[in-house]
């Protein structure tokens, strides 16, 4: 102590390492406090419902950041049995994090691509996801979906942001997009959810998306029925650090008919009994004398199907394959579900044909998130800053110009694309 006293310049020293430290302790408390914060709390004090960390800063590209040009990193989140995995790695990109609580989805998951996902997304800690440039994440759409909502409604349960189960899952996608702050997200959902509560839901999730964690989000509602034979509608948020410019693919209006998917063969043991098949008609029957809608959906194929749903397990009815005047119609095969929802042909189905229909109903339309991938990645490659929507003309707006050195001064100008 006398030492220390006798020497004034290490006395100084030393306080001031002393001060950095309770400085740093403080900043790291903020920030676990940040971390640990209820979702459900947050959005009970304030709109939007989220606050990023003041200390965040975007990280570039892995590409970037490696010193490695090309390949790009991806999350799988809420990974199902693997679409939008299939569908990132074939627009180029690499899965480095996959995370699904169910276990049957996880063993389909594992069989088709050598590793297991992570279960429960909230026993995964945020800092322990590797780093990455792509979040993906087909958040649950149940407490969102109109069926879903309908169905909880009915039982008197709470749906949306107050479904204790999944209604908040969306906060732990806006948890990991804070902590790491990637380049870019890819979000798919049920396109209720633009509605779902007079558009009250859809519009917390765009301000944290955008206001609170700084993201310039694009969103579309897209119909797989141009790339697979089945009216399909899906809402897709894509978002990006400042400075990216995007566009969402176009599809074209017409596509494949179910005949393209259909199994000539299929075995006897999927064609409806006579009893399920008189229920089915007198239910519709019912429905029909009431001026509801409700009713099964037989199609032959020359149509287009109607969604594929994870009730179809239970009795087919919104698709069921017509098999002539003298024969029960029958419910599609799981190897018929997984092509109608665009997964190749040597996907592996190892469950029980109830897992598999539900697999397959609450998957994502393969090809659809592909062409969404494809734009991403090449949004992502572009220098920032590329505006698409600018191009280079001649004073006269006759025709683009390809910039020479000239021999004489020429004047451009800017013109927008219309």
């Amino acid at each position: 102590m006398k030492g220390n006293a006798a020497n004034p310049r290490r006395r100084r020293r030393e306080e001031s390492q002393t001060e950095r430290g309770a400085r740093n302790a403080e900043r790291g408390a903020n920030s676990q406090r940040l971390v640990t914060s209820s979702p459900t709390e947050t959005l009970r004090e304030e709109a939007p419902p989220y606050r990023v960390s003041p200390a965040a800063a975007p990280s570039p590209p892995t590409g970037e950041r490696d010193g490695v040009r090309g390949q790009l990193k991806f999350i799988d989140l809420f990974c199902g049995i693997g679409g939008f995995r299939i569908a990132f790695e074939r627009a180029g990109a690499r899965c480095v994090f996959s995370s699904d609580w169910d276990k049957f989805s996880r063993q389909t998951y594992a069989a088709n691509f050598g590793e297991t996902p992570h279960g429960d997304i909230h026993s995964v800690a945020v800092a322990d996801i590797p780093p990455f440039d792509i979040l993906c994440g087909g958040f649950p759409c149940q407490p969102f979906s109109l069926a879903g909502v309908s169905k909880k409604n009915s039982l008197g349960r709470k749906h949306g942001f107050q479904d204790v189960k999944q209604g908040n899952l969306f906060f732990s996608i806006a948890d990991i997009l804070d902590h790491h702050q990637p380049p870019a997200f890819v979000l798919e959902n049920v396109k209720h959810l633009v509605r779902h509560d007079q558009g009250r839901t859809f519009k917390i999730i765009y301000d944290t998306l955008t206001d609170a964690l700084g993201y310039q989000a694009h969103w579309k509602i897209i119909n797989a029925q141009s790339v697979v034979p089945q009216h399909r509608q899906r809402i897709f948020l894509v978002g990006f650090k400042p400075g990216r410019a995007f566009e969402f693919p176009e599809f074209p209006d017409a596509g494949p008919k179910l005949a393209s998917i259909l199994d000539p063969a299929a075995p006897d043991k999927y064609t409806l009994t006579d009893h399920l098949w008189n229920y089915l008609q007198n239910y519709a029957k019912k429905h029909q004398a009431a001026g509801n809608g409700f009713g099964f959906g037989l199609v032959t194929g020359n149509d287009i199907a109607r969604t594929l749903s994870a009730r179809y397990h239970k009795d087919g009815s919104e698709i069921l394959i017509s098999q002539g005047p003298r024969k029960n119609p029958r419910r599609l095969t799981p190897r018929e579900c997984a092509k109608l929802m665009g997964y190749p042909d040597d996907f592996k189905i190892l469950v029980s044909d109830t897992q598999a229909y539900r697999q397959f109903g609450n998957s994502v339309v393969v090809p659809v998130v592909e062409r969404v991938a494809k734009r991403v990645i090449e949004a992502l490659q572009r220098p920032v800053g590329y505006r698409p929507d600018l191009v280079l003309m001649d004073r006269k707006g006759e025709a683009p110009v390809v910039p020479k050195p000239p021999k004489k001064p020429v004047h451009y100008k800017i013109q927008r694309k219309k």
